[in-house]
């Protein structure tokens, strides 16, 4: 956030971020939407052209599958800063190509 605090303002954007827990039965009757990340109202995997899947978990998902996302090949359980850098300057420029019009 600290990047895209100095990036975005000079073109009018403010961003801002919003976590939100989900509660034990949330997560374990929907797995896949734990550590979901959201970029001007879609999921990052839609910005950066991404699948999402899963993979085994260690003890702190009670034996359920972790999300995860594949970028052209790689495989993150964990969303690299720079993935997550990316689709937030993709999105900025959407929001930048709307104004135009």
């Amino acid at each position: 956030m600290t990047k895209l605090r100095a990036a975005l303002p000079p073109l009018g954007i403010e961003p801002s971020i919003e976590i939100r827990e989900i509660d034990q039965q949330s997560f374990r009757s929907d797995p896949q939407q734990s550590n979901r990340i959201w970029i001007a109202g879609l999921p990052m995997e839609d910005w950066l052209k991404a699948r999402v899947g899963s993979s085994p978990c260690c003890s702190v998902c009670a034996g359920s599958e972790c999300r995860t996302v594949a970028v052209e090949g790689a495989v993150f359980e964990v969303i690299p800063e720079d993935l997550f850098l990316q689709a937030a300057l993709i999105a900025a420029g959407d929001v930048l190509s709307r104004r135009r019009v």
